[in-house]
């Protein structure tokens, strides 16, 4: 034990070696066991490290301000691929709707928390610091997930994605809020004063970046593009040179971050930028969760967890709550409203950012800190399980919602009561292959997508086409089916839920509730014998192989 001890208190650089495994040990188990995001389990690590229990990384004063420069780095990098990937396009497409989604939950969630804040006895302006850290959702977390089970494309993934959008802007803001804040109470000038000179500046700093978008971000990022290298290092310093600027001018380096990766996300290139940067914004990202713990006090997280209990049941109901709702007045159907819903029940990694800058700034105590940092870890754990059992869940609820459901709801297209022979399930490859054999043959055709881009494309291109999601049992329902002589599936197997179940399954299943009469053909790429015999018990009667069956034909036509 005593060797342990001299090992990590010989230098900065033993204690950033513990502080690494301890982030790996707990991340295992937290994700691994638990199926948490990462991010709490940093935040558990930090309060290992700080000066409740091992002391490592506020063992010295050399030690913390590393990792808070690590930190702070990764607060700014993740802001600019916040900015990067802030899409006007998916707001434009999806419309006015998602954008009164966005905001109607930004406001009313925001006027709730802070009333409850004040019940529980807080001041009202610390009241309105809480409300507005509480009322955004995280956006690493959504898509993270989201991405994982292949439900970014659905429609409710694009639904979620266009409120986080409208919740970035809104981020904005917030950031030149607290920051005018801040200055206000360090300087004593007027707040009027104060806040028209940061919009002055964020004016002129708007003003140059559209003229770096209009003339220069696609020749500049373009010659850093030749070598990858180059576009990284490009990349990193863009990100920290105006998040530097915006700090030295009064406005942030948050906001500095976000506007720099807002500069660039027109240009080719941000793919490739993000697909780079991110591991080391993960990585980055670990410091500020630390960095997070190592700041928070036991003794005021225990006094707090009174107050965090309520607005985490406050949060947990109040958001899915909202969106739903929303969403349904908007016209989209229960299934799509819940979904996006649930996905959005937890507060942000801006959340914490937020109300650190807040802390820092010497606008609220401490305790407050440490009471949104426990309704963080509570939110991020429940919604994480809530969107997993998302199937499980909107079937109790969907019965009581369903009378306020549209008879024509928003973003699910339905084309006539026509009468078709072939229903395809999923637009790929393999699916464009047999829908356009089909209709050389003037066969009539439906086909069912879950991208709601797809659906546009197909009926943009006079084929017949509606949304809709395999693993929505209420789907087969309203297909037309008495007259198809064959559905056909040449959807993939990773076209999964968050459940991770075959789509395939759930089509099979789903015909044979309806009492489907028709024949069935499934598309396996790469079949077994015992996956053919499961879909034949299940009702396929024929079993396509797409690359054995174009192997076979490619080497038939070789022969001839």
């Amino acid at each position: 034990m005593e060797h342990a001890i001299e090992f990590i208190s010989h230098s900065v650089f033993n204690q950033f070696a513990v502080v690494l495994l301890l982030a790996a040990a707990v991340g295992l188990l937290v994700n691994s066991l638990l199926k948490q995001p990462l991010l709490i389990a940093y935040i558990i690590v930090g309060i290992l490290v700080g000066t409740s229990f091992l002391n490592l990384g506020g063992g010295s004063d050399e030690g913390q301000s590393q990792i808070d420069l690590l930190a702070e780095l990764g607060i700014a990098l993740l802001l600019f691929i916040v900015g990067l990937k802030i899409d006007l396009n998916m707001v434009r497409k999806l419309g006015r709707p998602v954008l009164f989604i966005g905001l109607i939950q930004l406001f009313i969630t925001g006027v709730g928390i802070a009333g409850i804040s004040m019940l529980l006895g807080f001041e009202w302006k610390t009241s309105m610091l809480i409300a507005t850290a509480l009322a955004f959702s995280s956006t690493i977390i959504v898509v993270k997930i989201l991405s994982d089970a292949h439900e970014l494309d659905k429609l409710h993934g694009q639904v979620t994605l266009g409120i986080l959008v409208v919740q970035d802007f809104a981020v904005i803001f917030a950031m030149v809020f607290i920051t005018t804040m801040a200055q206000v109470d360090e300087g004593g000038s007027g707040l009027m004063q104060t806040l028209l000179q940061s919009l002055s500046y964020l004016a002129a700093l708007c003003i140059g970046i559209w003229l770096f978008i209009r003339y220069m971000a696609e020749f500049l990022v373009g010659k850093m593009a030749r070598n990858s290298e180059l576009l990284l290092t490009f990349s990193l310093a863009w990100a920290v040179l105006l998040a530097a600027v915006c700090e030295h001018i009064g406005l942030g380096k948050e906001l500095g971050g976000l506007l720099a990766g807002i500069s660039i996300a027109s240009t080719p290139y941000r793919d490739a930028i993000i697909s780079r940067l991110t591991s080391i914004r993960d990585f980055l990202l670990l410091f500020f969760f630390v960095s997070l713990g190592t700041h928070l006090d036991l003794s005021n997280l225990t006094s707090q967890i009174g107050p965090a209990l309520i607005l985490s049941a406050a949060v947990l109901l109040l958001k899915p709550f909202l969106i739903t709702l929303a969403a349904l007045f908007n016209g989209y159907r229960v299934r799509t409203a819940m979904e996006s819903g649930l996905s959005l029940s937890q507060i942000s990694e801006f959340s914490f950012i937020f109300i650190t800058l807040a802390a820092t700034a010497g606008m609220l105590e401490e305790s407050v800190l440490a009471m949104v940092t426990l309704v963080g870890l509570i939110t991020i754990s429940i919604s994480a399980y809530l969107m997993s059992f998302s199937e499980k869940i909107i079937p109790f609820f969907q019965p009581l919602l369903e009378p306020f459901e549209r008879q024509s709801p928003q973003g699910e297209h339905h084309t006539s009561s026509k009468k078709y022979d072939y229903i395809v399930f999923g637009y790929g490859r393999y699916g464009q292959e047999i829908i356009n054999a089909l209709n050389t043959k003037k066969h009539k055709v439906l086909v069912i997508d879950y991208n709601p881009e797809i659906v546009e494309k197909c009926l943009g291109e006079h084929t017949d086409a509606r949304y809709g999601d395999a693993n929505d049992p209420e789907l087969y329902e309203h297909l037309p089916l008495e007259n198809a002589k064959w559905i056909i599936s040449a959807m993939p197997r990773e076209h999964t839920g968050l459940t991770h179940e075959d789509p395939r399954l759930h089509l099979l299943n789903g015909l044979s509730q309806n009492d489907y009469k028709g024949k069935i053909a499934i598309a396996i790429a790469n079949a077994d014998s015992d996956d053919v015999k499961e879909f034949e018990k299940k009702g396929a009667d024929l079993i396509m192989r797409p690359f054995e069956d174009a192997a076979h034909k490619a080497i038939k036509s070789m022969k001839s």
